[in-house]
Parts: structure tokens; C-alpha cells; sequence
């Protein structure tokens, strides 16, 4: 049985994670993601699908992070009815951060309507609430491990990959062929999560390479959030982190509350401003067959793994703007990871200016995204259609990475029994991709090709790419 495999996103670049896999019976969609970072890149999210939404069978959804589900509600809204297949962790996390999308493309679209800030007259949002609601109706959650039937002779099941709560590795079964998704590999070794979990073979694999070409830092990991605090406390300022709601703000509250308790900082005051940070961290609680067996401890021992000593939620707009007139030193972690959106907006702009302020980022930066300009110096930075000054500290850590490095994806890798008759490499900014492709090659002795936006590839035994 052949079928044929289209790579529509994440493909030369890290978001927008689409791949079409159509048996001829069946379509099926792994992952459904917004593109982000650069203006290109966020225009594809506008332009009319290159497929037929009504006509794809079901979805597979690695997990719920935005760059991999944040199109649901558009491919809801353009036809799409069928099954959403995801992990249930990832269900529980998608009924709180799709609605939460849909509010920013809404909030986004109403600023420039009434502020004449957009060419577009009136601007729209992307989505909706309505859509995402629509969605989230089509959602079906399944147990790691439990097969699914997805259409004629077309089977799936998630394995853990321990990217955040109810990440997976995606196994499709085309007939005998076993094509098989990374997903966005986790840690090793690291709290919170588990480790990702192996895989013995595959036909055909989809790897990712977000961190392909370089290693996470070896040493204490904790080092560039304790240097950090303590600068905040030696100049009185405020330590701003901007992390991604999910998966990052939890490892670093449970980080701050061991360093607390072992006295490598003080406990300053943390709050967290983040409505969909404080569901998520919720829900992570909700979900202990998911923990690592450090996390999983401390929460037998009665501590409350996610709450350092000192530590408010900024529930309300009233609660984050009020933290403009308080005093620091404190810590405050708000979204979005890369200050792409969201209320770190706010707080950036307040404190940029002051030279007390450390600001300090814990995750990938995507080329294009404002993260990325301030970890590479920028002097002034556009937010809300003013130019402001930067003369805070900025700080960068890859320690807190959710992602494998490319040693990490290489443990995963040598995991397999057999090598795949043909590995593309996915989801990494083209410098990453080839780094991989050089050590799958030398290393593992692999066919490797990195995937090519736009191009279709046939998932049969020869793994070979469609004629052009």
C-alpha cells in the first residue's frame, strides 16, 4: 500500500507543523499549527489552505503547544468535521489554550480597528472563539499506547515523547508500513517530565531538529536563573521571564521552589501573570501519571511542587497592571515565551527602560519574534507601535529547553533496532536541519534528507521521493 506524505509547515523552519498523508482512502493531517515568527512566515496562516479541509479524515496532534494545533479552529471554520486524535493530557490543555488564541486574535484585531494600525478595514481576526469552540467539539482523546482506527487499513497510536504534559510521538500505520513522528522530543534527566519513550522501528521517520545542531549547556542548570534572581536582588529591579504557559512555566516554578529550599535564593515574591499559565499549571497537578519520579516524590512528600514560598496569581488585567507600582525586587513569569503576545507585552514596555530590570528568556527564540531580537542585543524594541529603549540586562538559557539537543535525539534515535529506510528531518531552521542530517549520516549511517516545504514524498518500501 502507498500513500503519500506533503510537508505543508515545519519544514525548513520550526513552526506551522503540517504534514498530509493521503492513502487515497484516507487523508489524514499530523499536527495542525500556526506559523510564527516572521511576517512571511505568519502570512501563510492567512493564505487559502492548498487542501481541501472537508476532505481530510481525522487529525493527529503530537501535542498542544500553538505552532502544532493553533490552526484547528481555522480548519474547523474552512470545513474540516472529523476526529481529533491527541493524547488526553493535550485535550485538557487544548480546551484552554485554543480559546485562549481565539481571545488574542479577537483582541488583536479590535486594537487595530480602533487604533487604524492595519491596512485591512476592519481587520479580522484569524479565528475565532466560536471557531475554536468548534474545534474543541471534535476533539477524541485516547491513552497513550491505545491504537485507533483513523481510516481503511490506516491505524495510529501515541507513544510519550516528554515535551510537556501529553506530548507523544505519533506511529501510523499505512497498511504494513510504519511511518512514525518525533514530535517535539523532551528531556532526558530533567524534572517534571518523564523520559521520552523508545521506539524500535519505523518504515519511514519524521525527526525533528529544533535544537539539532547545538548541546544544551552541561553545567548546573539552575546557574543562569540563580544568577539572574540574584541580580534582581542586588539592584532591587524586577526579574522578568517570558515562557511559554505550558511546560515551561511549570519546571520553572518547581525550580524556584528547590532552589528556594535548598537557599540558593531568596524567596522573593513570584507571580505568576498568566490565565492560561495558572489553568495549565492546574491541570499539570490533574495529571499525575505524567509526572517524573523526582516531581512525583515531592508530592507524596505533601509539598506542593508548583508553588514557591512567596507566590500570587495575577489573575485579573486589575492584578498585572497593578505589579506597575510595586517595588522590587520580585520575579514575574507571563506570556508569551518568545514576547510575541500576550501580557509580557505590557510588562517589557513598563520596564525596558530601567536599567534595574533583568529579563531573562528560557526557551527557543524563532527568528522574527521580538525574544529573538532582544537576545541578540537589540536596543529598542517595537511594542505596541511605540520604539522602546532597552537598557534592562538581558539574559538567555537553553537549560529549560522543553526540546532535545542533538545529543538527546541521537540517544532517541539509537533506540531503534533497524534503521528507517528513509528519515526526514522536520520542525528546525535550516542551519539545524543539515547539522542533524551530517551526524544521523556519519554517526548512524542513516538516509537522511531534511523535508522540503511544499514537497510530497511517497510513504511506501522504497521511502523514495514522488516523481517530480
Amino acid at each position: 500500500m502507498t500513500a503519500r506524505l506533503t510537508f505543508l509547515g515545519a519544514a525548513g523552519t520550526v513552526t506551522g507543523a503540517k504534514f498530509l498523508l493521503d492513502t487515497g482512502q484516507a487523508r489524514v493531517l499530523l499536527e495542525c499549527g500556526l506559523f510564527q515568527g516572521l511576517k512571511e512566515l505568519r502570512l501563510q496562516n492567512w493564505a487559502p489552505a492548498s487542501f481541501d479541509s472537508a476532505s481530510v479524515t481525522a487529525v493527529l496532534l503530537s501535542h498542544a503547544h500553538i505552532d502544532h494545533s493553533g490552526y484547528l479552529p481555522r480548519l474547523a471554520r474552512t470545513g474540516f468535521s472529523g476526529p481529533i486524535y491527541c493524547t488526553r493530557g493535550t485535550a485538557d490543555l487544548l480546551r484552554v489554550m485554543l480559546p485562549d488564541a481565539a481571545h488574542l486574535q479577537e483582541e488583536e484585531a479590535d486594537y487595530a480597528n480602533r487604533h487604524g494600525s492595519s491596512k485591512h478595514r476592519p481587520a479580522l481576526p484569524l479565528f475565532s472563539v466560536e471557531d475554536a469552540e468548534q474545534a474543541l467539539g471534535l476533539l477524541r482523546p485516547v491513552a497513550p499506547g491505545t491504537p485507533v482506527s483513523v481510516g481503511p487499513r490506516v491505524g495510529g497510536r501515541f507513544l510519550r515523547s516528554g515535551h510537556i504534559l501529553g506530548a507523544a510521538i505519533v506511529e501510523v500505520r499505512v497498511g504494513e508500513h510504519r511511518l512514525v513522528y518525533s514530535g517535539d522530543l523532551g528531556r532526558y534527566d530533567v524534572p517534571v517530565m518523564r523520559d521520552p519513550e523508545p521506539v524500535d522501528e519505523a518504515d519511514t521517520l519524521l525527526v525533528e531538529s529544533t535544537y539539532g545542531n547545538r548541546l544544551h549547556p552541561r553545567e548546573d542548570p539552575a546557574g543562569p536563573l540563580v544568577a539572574a534572581v540574584r541580580r534582581a536582588v542586588d539592584r532591587r529591579g524586577w526579574l522578568l521571564i517570558p515562557a511559554f504557559a505550558v511546560g515551561r512555566t511549570q519546571q520553572l516554578l518547581y525550580t524556584l521552589r528547590e532552589l528556594e529550599e535548598a537557599g540558593r535564593i531568596p524567596a522573593l515574591a513570584v507571580y505568576l501573570d498568566s490565565p492560561m499559565a495558572i489553568e495549565a499549571t492546574a491541570i499539570y497537578a490533574q495529571h499525575p501519571e505524567e509526572e517524573d519520579p523526582e516531581l512525583a516524590r515531592a508530592a507524596r512528600q505533601g509539598k506542593r511542587p508548583f508553588v514557591p514560598r512567596r507566590f500570587h496569581l495575577a489573575k485579573s488585567v486589575q492584578d498585572s497592571k497593578a505589579l506597575n507600582d510595586f517595588e522590587g525586587p520580585a520575579i514575574v513569569i507571563s506570556g508569551s515565551g518568545m514576547a510575541t503576545g500576550g501580557r509580557v507585552l505590557h510588562h517589557l514596555r513598563h520596564r525596558l527602560p530601567d536599567s534595574r530590570t533583568t529579563v531573562l528568556f528560557v526557551g527557543y527564540q524563532a527568528a522574527g519574534t521580538r525574544g529573538r531580537l532582544l537576545k541578540d542585543g537589540a536596543k529598542e524594541l517595537r511594542i505596541f507601535g511605540e520604539n522602546i529603549p532597552v537598557r534592562a540586562t538581558v539574559m538567555a538559557s537553553d537549560a529549560y529547553s522543553a526540546h532535545a539537543d542533538q545529543g538527546e535525539i541521537l540517544r532517541w534515535l539509537r533506540g531503534f533496532k533497524r534503521p528507517p529506510r528513509m528519515t526526514y528531518i522536520v520542525h528546525g531552521e535550516p542551519e539545524a536541519g543539515r547539522a542533524l542530517r551530517e551526524r544521523i549520516a556519519q554517526e548512524l549511517g542513516w538516509r537522511a534528507t531534511i523535508a522540503e516545504a511544499g514537497a510530497t514524498v511517497s510513504v511506501s518500501a522504497s521511502g523514495a521521493p514522488e516523481p517530480p
